[in-house]
């Protein structure tokens, strides 16, 4: 059966994804004070982060089969973490690019087939629960790529001690997922754009003042609006970028700093004691 034209997620076939496990320029600083090769190779509370990434889009009842773009093949080829990871064939390896962006636009050339979720390999909360509850509303989306995001107001209540990076709208305020699902091959001209201004990422109002002036402005006195803010990505990309809002306030927590590795260990041990 079907609401409004769109399959019930039984009659969807499963999708292919794309996660991401390169270094950033310098490397990883969490990676550099555990004394590991890579940050996606850092332990959280028993196992890697990757492993725990893995973990999750094996047991997704959306995904098929995957790529793994990183880390670098040094690193790769002499990390028995990783080759056991891959042992099973069912996730390629992919020499990472310069940067996320590029990464992506590797990733997904190699995949060659829409849609993709795209992740990262350094989010250790990520279960299938969340992957499954953000592709339900990211594939009914009328995007080319979907973006999931989080409240704050969640992830505050959830974490309030945690510092997270924020989007401040005018009508709302957001965290980002690292959950994207490229929905169309029309998605990679959003990568393509943001390849321009991933190393903005953390200041918000820099990504704003790339797309303009008058964006910039309204962003920094809380006039523009999200739904406004897609609409602009999408007329500056050439593409349908749209978002979904993720109410678990986990799917906003990566581990990349020293903080959020003992907040995501802290939470998965309180888990594990509850079972």
């Amino acid at each position: 059966m079907s609401v409004a034209g769109v399959p019930t997620t039984a009659a969807r076939p499963p999708m292919p994804f794309a996660i991401l496990a390169g270094e950033r320029p310098g490397g990883s600083p969490l990676a550099q004070a555990m004394g590991v090769a890579a940050g996606v190779l850092v332990e959280v509370a028993g196992a890697t982060a990757l492993a725990r990434v893995f973990q999750a889009v094996r047991c997704s009842a959306r995904l098929s089969h995957g790529v793994l773009c990183g880390p670098a093949a040094e690193i790769a080829e002499s990390s028995a973490e990783i080759k056991s990871l891959l042992a099973p064939g069912d996730i390629c390896w992919l020499a990472p690019a310069s940067g996320p962006g590029a990464s992506a636009v590797a990733a997904l050339t190699q995949i060659d087939h829409y849609p993709v979720l795209l992740t990262t390999g350094d989010h250790a909360l990520l279960t299938a629960a969340i992957i499954d509850a953000f592709l339900e509303q990211a594939e009914a989306a009328d995007a080319d790529l979907v973006v999931g995001l989080v409240p704050y107001a969640r992830v505050h209540l959830a974490f309030p001690g945690s510092r997270r990076t924020r989007l401040r709208f005018q009508d709302a305020e957001y965290c980002g997922s690292n959950l994207f699902l490229v929905r169309t091959e029309l998605g990679l001209k959003a990568i393509l754009f943001w390849r321009q201004v991933e190393s903005l990422r953390k200041r918000p109002w820099q990504i704003a003042r790339h797309l303009g002036p008058a964006t910039l402005l309204r962003y920094l006195f809380g006039r523009l609006s999200a739904v406004a803010a897609f609409a602009l990505l999408s007329a500056k990309s050439g593409c349908r970028v749209g978002f979904v809002e993720i109410q678990q306030a986990r799917a906003a927590v990566d581990v990349d700093s020293v903080a959020d590795r003992e907040l995501a260990e802290r939470l998965l041990l309180a888990d594990r004691a509850q079972r």
